[in-house]
């Protein structure tokens, strides 16, 4: 008996043992290995050698990293806010079950299972400065050219909406699914008191869906962090690193510059800043979302 408590004690573990091993394999190392590497200056191909902190004071002193930082945290803002504000106002439009908004819900999902390769070439030919649909379209009204992706003033906000129109699917049909499910009865409520839309709006339908949208914007703030096929592809960090972020910084100060220890210590910089954004999202508005 005694042999048989304690192999049943022992079962549960077994049974996460496999999942441990995983995580700590693919995720846990890799981080540890990475926070090593920062201390460290590596080119791939000669021997390590220990930097200590130069690393990061080098990183912290140079103007580049600065601008790097500016621009991933002004795409981070904009991301977000237009894909919720768009995909809540898509969201709020498609809410009854029709036959022609379930087409749009397929139709604004589509975007989302396409490959971001493929979504990059087609927006890099819609954005030409020469030949692309957007400026041909603005010529009809007398405009001239926009440098979509050579004007450093428009290059980021061209990114964003590559993202935003990726996204807004996606958000907006998991925003349905959370409206679908508010119990008529509060609304039925709300009609009895008289109560205004806006006040239906906030008081009611906000409340109740708080749990999702409080899911869907960590989940975009973490990845807006992680842009990098659209940048890769479309911009190369151009024009004039406007639309250079961390995570491509990292990329290419690791397999162009051969700069291992800096491109670890940026991506240290950067779990940091994710990590700090994430406790700081949880405190501040854990407290107002309404659980069920």
């Amino acid at each position: 008996m005694k042999s048989r408590s304690k192999s049943m004690k022992l079962l549960p573990y077994l049974l996460v043992a496999p999942a441990v091993m995983i995580l700590t394999i693919f995720y846990i190392y890799p981080i540890l290995y990475n926070v090593y590497l920062s201390f460290f200056t590596w080119n791939m191909r000669g021997p390590m050698k220990f930097a200590g902190l130069n690393n990061y004071i080098e990183l912290f002193k140079g103007r580049d990293f600065l601008g790097i930082l500016s621009n991933t945290l002004l795409y981070m803002v904009m991301d977000v806010t237009l894909v919720m504000v768009l995909a809540m106002l898509l969201a709020l439009f498609l809410q009854k079950n029709t036959f022609i908004n379930r087409f749009i819900q397929t139709l604004s999902f589509t975007p989302n299972i396409i490959s971001l390769i493929s979504v990059s070439l087609i927006w890099m030919w819609l954005m030409n400065t020469d030949t692309g649909l957007f400026n041909y379209l603005l010529s009809l009204f007398g405009a001239g050219p926009v440098g979509w992706l050579t004007d450093k003033q428009v290059a980021l906000f061209s990114l964003v909406l590559v993202s935003v129109w990726k996204s807004v699917g996606f958000n907006a049909l998991i925003i349905t699914s959370a409206l679908g499910s508010i119990p008529a009865h509060l609304y039925e409520a709300a009609a009895l008191d008289n109560a205004s839309k806006q006040s239906v709006f906030f008081q009611i339908t906000l409340r109740m869906i708080s749990p999702t949208l409080f899911f869907l914007i960590l989940m975009n703030i973490i990845g807006s962090f992680q842009v990098f096929e659209t940048i890769n592809i479309m911009t190369q960090g151009g024009p004039a690193n406007a639309t250079n972020t961390l995570i491509f910084s990292i990329y290419k100060q690791s397999f162009e510059y051969y700069r291992v220890g800096y491109a670890a210590a940026m991506a240290v910089v950067l779990m940091a800043i994710v990590g700090l954004i994430t406790i700081f999202y949880f405190k501040a508005l854990n407290r107002r979302v309404h659980y069920r």
